[in-house]
């Protein structure tokens, strides 16, 4: 069993740097910042970069805590009132891998209206494409083999949780996911395969930088826990270079 924080002492990966921006490929179970939901550690993304770089920086977005992968910060205010320009005119092109329940249709958008803290609703839409389908020899309820999909999502819109949302409303939970995954499901992994994180991970971050204007492409390989259940379910590891 691998941790979720896995030497979370060491320092976090660099995927891109420059004067006014710095990616990192945040693990699962890492926060991006003290939060008053989550008392029980003292580990954030935001205190362990600035330790890092030895300065301050500043989140341009937020990733969920069990989420991993590509994470971005402005270096100085400017830069971060610069970026969440693009966040907010939706023109940051995101791109995530989940491993689901079940196997989903080759491709699909959904368009499924959510509903915010404040309790409106906003519009909503994620295209997504399975990557790889998998069924193994591991009943589970009234079944004789459990079956998931590796799927590719973009987000057209920005919404808080909305690609756990959404793969729920289609009824293929990500697996791991809690409140809106299948209890079910994630009890399986955690007992038989001593995973409980979510099987989320934000592969790629494009945009247009704000300064250079040159068109900026942020990778992040998946980390070691996507991996092992990448393996484990059977799905094809080529995909994951």
């Amino acid at each position: 069993m691998t941790t979720e924080i896995e030497k979370q002492s060491q320092d976090l990966e660099i995927l891109f740097q420059d004067e006014n921006y710095v990616a990192i490929n945040k693990p699962h179970g890492l926060l991006v910042h003290r939060s008053k939901i989550a008392t029980n550690t003292d580990l954030f993304a935001v205190q362990q970069l600035r330790n890092q770089l030895g300065q301050h920086v500043y989140p341009a977005h937020r990733l969920d805590r069990k989420t991993s992968g590509v994470l971005l910060f402005a270096l100085n205010k400017s830069a971060l009132s610069a970026i969440r320009e693009i966040f907010e005119k939706e023109e940051m092109k995101k791109t995530y891998w989940a491993i689901v329940r079940g196997y989903t249709d080759a491709d699909g958008l959904i368009d499924y209206a959510l509903t915010n803290d404040k309790g409106k609703s906003q519009e909503a839409q994620t295209a997504y494409t399975t990557l790889d389908r998998s069924e193994i020899e591991v009943p589970h309820g009234k079944f004789t083999t459990s079956r998931y999909s590796w799927i590719e999502a973009k987000p057209k819109t920005g919404r808080m949780h909305q690609l756990r949302k959404h793969f729920a409303h289609i009824f293929h939970p990500i697996i791991g996911d809690r409140p809106h995954g299948c209890n079910k499901q994630n009890k399986l992994f955690l007992e038989k395969w001593k995973m409980g994180t979510m099987l989320l991970h934000a592969v790629e971050l494009g945009f247009v930088h704000p300064y250079t204007e040159q068109q900026i492409t942020i990778k992040a390989n998946a980390q070691a826990e996507f991996v092992r259940m990448v393996n484990t379910l059977g799905f094809d590891r080529n995909l994951l270079s």
